[in-house]
């Protein structure tokens, strides 16, 4: 009976390996975090994508320099072959024709390979990126964690991704080669008695350059769905809890860049949605010249005027264009605009100490309306 129990426990996998390591996390990630995120070096890449890009690139480059190479490669062994017993090894000869093989037959593929790396890096980015964070030594990347590094590549999603998609890769590459060996075997071989080593070795590294450009494609195709998978994956990792939410929303709200920006797009929003809040007001008081607020009374949901519109300068003086414009009164009354701008939002109903001062207006502009009508019927 105890060893039952112990085998069942023993069994048993912690369960915790398995769960979803975004629990809670249901809100999308703000720009904020985004931001703070790729400050860090954080950003959604797929670092397969890079070297399959490289590796492309360098194999579109053989292809092309194949033959010049191998022109370069024959001569430096025609050089060695014939002056390895007449001449000096340490000669200034040998080093020059070396040297000058290396810069013709290496540099290229160096620098193609940087520029390939750079570039898709870059795109990947969506811009330059420079940081130290992602370089800077730890304590814990220094000690392995066994434990959590197996849960990682193999009891999670993205390590079974990852098997599943090595797997795949090899098994279509070894399928693709096999039969481009089955095919080019028999010319291969009749070549080596027809022809002689040099025509088949010239046919080897044909179906070599074909197979790499095939397995490039292919393995750039796991590579795009790589990235897919990774963007993925970061939006998940990037997701926030309500209560993150909260907290950043309060830390947002002490940054002076943040809040100057957040003010910034509030004052464009107000200036955007200004002239329909003006044409829809009641009256608009002013200062005349710095201050201009718009008042609108909803009598069937408010007991008393909102403010629908305020501004200074030259948004008080589009203001009262405005209301000119479209027969909306402007009242003169330089104390209650000016207390009206500082101690009202927009939004907000008038508070009870401006009752009384504003309904004045209302029955002032009463008046105005009473003669424009007398006027227009004379």
């Amino acid at each position: 009976m105890g060893r039952g129990r112990h085998i069942v426990a023993a069994s048993q996998l912690d369960l915790q390996w398995f769960a979803p390591e975004d629990e809670g996390r249901t809100e999308e990630a703000s720009e904020y975090k985004l931001r703070k995120a790729r400050e860090e070096g954080r950003v959604a890449k797929s670092q397969e994508l890079n070297g399959t890009i490289v590796y492309l690139f360098c194999t579109v480059l053989l292809v092309f320099l194949g033959p010049w190479i191998e022109e370069h490669l024959v001569e430096m062994m025609y050089f060695f072959f014939n002056h390895v017993t007449t001449s000096n090894i340490t000669d200034g000869a040998f080093a020059y024709v070396f040297a000058r093989c290396f810069l013709f037959c290496v540099i290229p593929f160096c620098l193609v390979g940087i520029f390939a790396g750079v570039t898709i890096n870059l795109i990947q980015n969506r811009g330059f990126i420079f940081t130290t964070k992602t370089i800077t030594p730890k304590f814990s990347k220094i000690i392995p964690k066994f434990g959590e590094y197996f849960k990682r590549t193999l009891f999670s999603g993205q390590g079974l991704f990852n098997i599943a998609k090595s797997i795949l890769k090899v098994a279509i590459i070894g399928i693709i080669a096999f039969f481009m060996i089955r095919s080019n075997l028999p010319t291969v071989l009749e070549l080596l008695h027809v022809g002689g080593p040099q025509l088949a070795l010239k046919r080897i590294s044909g179906m070599v350059a074909r197979l790499m450009l095939v397995s490039a494609v292919v393995l750039l195709v796991f590579a795009i769905l790589d990235y897919i998978v990774q963007r993925r994956v970061f939006k998940r990792e990037m997701k926030m809890t309500k209560q993150e939410v909260k907290q950043e929303y309060k830390e947002m709200e002490g940054d002076p860049e943040v809040k100057g920006h957040l003010e910034s797009a509030q004052k464009q929003l107000l200036s955007q949605n200004m002239p329909k809040a003006v044409k829809e007001s009641d009256v608009v008081i002013t200062n005349p010249t710095h201050y201009a607020v718009a008042l609108r009374w909803r009598q069937e949901s408010a007991s008393a005027p909102e403010v629908s519109a305020k501004g200074t300068d030259l948004t008080a003086q589009n203001m009262k264009r405005i209301a000119y414009e479209n027969d909306v009164p402007v009242v003169e009354n330089k104390p209650l605009a000016r207390s009206l701008y500082t101690n009202v939002e927009i939004g907000d109903i008038i508070p009870n100490d401006y009752l009384q001062i504003v309904a004045t207006v209302y029955a002032q502009v009463g008046y105005m309306n009473k003669n424009k009508d007398a006027s227009g019927r004379g």
